[in-house]
């Protein structure tokens, strides 16, 4: 025969057990999905700077040709780097980007991408979102022969 005592503390270990498991569970979730969002994010930002070179790049010929400068032509820059941002490999990945300027010099990119969660789904969190920027300065540095 059980006492008292042992019939009123059956179950509490399962019960104890249970709410382990959703903690557990929900910490498994914020290391999974937070680490593929940090990196995510990184590549987001690696994204945001390639474009901002691919923009920086546009050197103005007409420029070049005529006065011997080498001068980035910011129309062209942006044009470069929303061609960069608009290939289907990164649209297809999540990434989605746009390009503005930053003055008469300098153009910014920016990089924003929607992630879904492994793990976290399981609680309601189904994406996390993030963003990654570049600036490019658009101001080369030779200036023609004998400068």
């Amino acid at each position: 025969m059980t006492s008292a005592r042992e019939a009123s503390e059956r179950g509490s270990l399962t019960l104890m057990l249970a709410v382990m498991f959703v903690a557990l569970l929900a910490l498994a979730g914020i290391v999974i999905d937070g680490g593929a969002k940090l990196t995510a994010a990184e590549n987001a930002t690696a994204i945001a700077q390639e474009a901002a070179r691919a923009g920086a790049g546009m050197v103005s010929q007409s420029t070049a040709y005529a006065k011997g400068s080498f001068v980035v032509d910011q129309n062209q820059a942006i044009q470069a780097a929303e061609q960069y941002l608009s290939q289907p490999s990164l649209t297809g990945a999540g990434y989605h980007g746009s390009v503005t300027r930053e003055g008469t010099q300098s153009i910014q990119v920016t990089v924003k991408f929607v992630e879904p969660t492994r793990v976290l789904s399981i609680i309601g969190i189904d994406q996390v979102n993030g963003t990654g920027t570049a600036t490019a300065n658009l101001v080369a540095g030779v200036t023609g022969p004998g400068r």
